[in-house]
């Protein structure tokens, strides 16, 4: 069963995650970005070029061709023939149907109200499943 963290009251979603994912690369970590929302991702992703001038974070969306030796893959298709499976980071509000053949799961749940309570849900289901999650409070630094 994977390890699953929640990180609670992110003003900035997409900032946070340049953060855990720079953090998660510094680690040798692979990563695969999960979200329901193309908008998000194509943010995430100038994001990610642009977030610091000293770390290069190298990724692709799952359907380039060099996904399978990228370290860090943005995708809405969690069904689809994914490259590693080290860390999953969920940036939409619904449990990943897959989650189980991840190392590690990374929920992001931004100070948004809705957004909050369709986290609690997905808390719930994973101890359904027998997870004990852990939480995190999100520093601003």
């Amino acid at each position: 069963m994977p390890r699953v963290d929640f990180h609670s009251q992110v003003s900035d979603s997409l900032h946070y995650t340049c953060r855990l994912v720079r953090k998660a690369r510094a680690a040798h970590c692979n990563i695969i970005i999960y979200s329901d929302d193309d908008a998000a991702l194509a943010c995430l992703d100038e994001q990610l070029w642009s977030f610091s001038a000293s770390d290069f974070l190298p990724h692709s969306y799952l359907d380039d061709a060099n996904a399978p030796v990228t370290p860090i893959i943005l995708t809405k298709d969690l069904q689809a023939n994914l490259p590693h499976r080290q860390i999953l980071i969920n940036l939409s509000r619904e449990l990943p149907t897959n989650y189980q053949e991840f190392e590690r799961v990374i929920e992001i749940v931004s100070t948004d109200p809705t957004d909050a309570q369709a986290a609690r849900q997905r808390f719930r289901q994973y101890q359904h499943e027998g997870i004990q999650p852990s939480h995190t409070v999100a520093s601003t630094t």
